[in-house]
């Protein structure tokens, strides 16, 4: 891929014939845990660490691709630990995969006792974002260049494939749903 930066400092992409690597695309951050953000067991809501993974994942995936995307699924989600008041979450994502239009990127959460140090994997994912543009070029193919990214990379066909069977069942699913307000009887 090859990017021009025009006197305006845009980022103008010229050509996507060069894989992108894991790390063109990597998203750090880190949040620290605060009362709000805690459940009735005093640990951090699902929601509230959903809402911060989509979040960052997103930039990740707007780095490869330029352009608007839209969340289509989130799957092989991991709640592995707690996160409680005393830590942070530290964020990383990056693309591990794409296809025409679609993108899968991987998200892990460590932990860290902010008193103690010890740190922990509490929580991983991955999340398909789709281009919003129909009409878009297809995407570059993304090279690993960790070990940990090229186990994730290698597994995207499969995950892939998952999805695809998994979205097949959906629409079969949905064709059996109604959209009669239950508390509405005659």
């Amino acid at each position: 891929m090859e990017i021009a930066i025009s006197q305006t400092y845009e980022v103008i992409i010229l050509s996507t014939s060069q894989p992108i690597t894991c790390n063109q695309t990597l998203m750090v951050t880190t949040h620290r845990v605060f009362e709000p953000d805690l459940n009735e067991h005093q640990t951090v809501f699902g929601g509230k660490i959903l809402s911060l993974v989509d979040d960052s994942a997103s930039v990740a995936a707007v780095r490869l691709t330029h352009a608007t995307v839209v969340t289509a699924a989130f799957d092989h989600v991991n709640f592995l630990a707690p996160f409680r008041l005393d830590d942070s979450l530290c964020l990383e994502a990056y693309v591990t995969g794409t296809g025409k239009r679609s993108l899968e990127v991987f998200v892990k959460v460590i932990g860290e006792n902010l008193t103690t140090g010890k740190r922990f994997l509490g929580f991983t994912c991955f999340i398909t974002y789709v281009l919003d543009n129909p009409d878009a070029p297809a995407l570059p193919s993304i090279q690993p260049e960790t070990d940990e990214q090229c186990y994730l990379c290698a597994g995207y066909q499969q995950r892939y494939q998952e999805r695809r069977t998994h979205r097949d069942a959906e629409r079969d699913l949905t064709q059996h749903l109604t959209l009669t307000a239950p508390w509405l009887t005659d």
